[in-house]
């Protein structure tokens, strides 16, 4: 929009705001923009074009970018959990009375289309002390937060930001409340499986720790201090050649696989895990118990094999044995060298020589047993 004329927009009063003025004043890349309305009606919005999507608040799309445009608004606390807010969107709503809702200074400041700043509550002061401060006491009104101000810690953390100490006693009232238990399990994993991506996760869960978030919200984490603190540490133990996606997939996986089966189980469903972090969390697991084994023999490795579907699911190994690389290069290279030799037995010959239903089933599981305990031996 800047420099350009934009006929959708002219006569309104138009500001970008949020992480797209925080991270430009940053030297960030910003992929989204978003932009608040003043003194507008949502019939004015859609008189030119814009197209609503906002269920709670009024939300528009712009004609030709696709860029959000939101109504000035301001909120007030009528419920429990993040949800619980009355919305008042008018075209009275100041743009200071709009960004005084949002969580952070950081995050409060706005920005003509001409690149002009509106910064009420001194975001851009707290970015150059690299501070992540709360704009008002509202702060307290929503438990979410909590997991947005350790997510954006976890973020910033490379860069020197710390959280303001004032803003850390409001996350402690806030765990201390009860109110963190009124945000749902699918919001609670959205803020987490990002926090996964940010540059430091494990600053995300340790802060959470610190605050007393984790207890409430993933005890099973947070139960044993000193096994916690191994878990993040191995957060960045992870091979180097991961995409984006099986990075975070993997992090979960590194930060969970301490737990008992009945535990992890509890976190995931109380989390309400995606298949592929559950899948991989479970994978990790029996990967820590074969190189935790006294004696690493066909047995140990047959039932890490099974444990992971390797005979139908054969492309789980290779991830799980970089995995494995990373903590035990020599263990990693005779199980990888063991693999290769008893995934060359098919059981089609077996069929071939006339086995059949059970039968069948016990002579491959011996046959794999003797290709695994001769490739062992060598």
């Amino acid at each position: 929009m800047k420099g350009t004329r934009d006929r959708s927009i002219e006569g309104l009063e138009v500001y970008r705001v949020g992480g797209a003025v925080r991270d430009a004043r940053l030297g960030w890349p910003t992929a989204d923009t978003d932009w608040v309305v003043v003194g507008a009606t949502p019939a004015e919005m859609q008189r030119r074009g814009f197209r609503p999507v906002g269920r709670d608040f009024p939300v528009f799309l712009h004609p030709l970018t696709h860029e959000e445009y939101a109504l000035a608004r301001t909120e007030r606390k009528s419920g429990h959990g993040y949800t619980g807010f009355e919305v008042h969107a008018s075209p009275e709503v100041t743009l200071e009375e709009d960004l005084a809702r949002r969580d952070l200074t950081i995050n409060a400041m706005a920005e003509t289309p001409e690149g002009k700043l509106i910064d009420p509550y001194g975001g851009q002061a707290d970015l150059h002390a690299k501070v992540l401060r709360h704009v008002s006491s509202a702060f307290i009104e929503d438990p979410l937060r909590v997991l947005r101000t350790a997510r954006f810690l976890a973020r910033y953390a490379r860069l020197g930001f710390a959280i303001a100490d004032e803003t850390l006693d409001l996350m402690r009232q806030l765990a201390e409340s009860g109110e963190l238990a009124h945000l749902v399990a699918e919001r609670i994993w959205t803020e987490t499986e990002k926090a996964l991506g940010e540059a430091e996760p494990a600053v995300y869960f340790r802060m959470l720790h610190e605050c007393g978030a984790l207890s409430v919200l993933m005890p099973e984490l947070a139960d044993e201090a000193a096994e916690l603190e191994r878990a993040l540490t191995r957060l960045a133990n992870l091979p180097d050649d991961l995409s984006e996606e099986s990075l975070l997939r993997w992090r979960w996986a590194r930060l969970v696989e301490h737990l008992t089966d009945a535990r992890f189980e509890a976190l995931a469903e109380r989390l309400r895990l995606p298949r592929a972090y559950r899948d991989a969390g479970r994978q990790a697991a029996l990967t820590r118990r074969l190189r935790q084994q006294a004696t690493l023999d066909a047995s140990a490795v047959k039932t890490w094999l099974d444990g992971i579907d390797a005979w139908r699911r054969s492309e789980r190994v290779e991830p799980l044995l970089a995995l494995m690389t990373v903590d035990d290069p020599t263990l990693a290279r005779r199980i990888e060298r063991a693999w290769r030799a008893v995934s060359r037995l098919e059981a089609r010959e077996l069929v071939a020589e006339g086995f059949r239903g059970g039968r069948l089933g016990e002579e491959l599981a011996r046959r794999r047993r003797c290709i695994l305990e001769e490739a062992l031996a060598c």
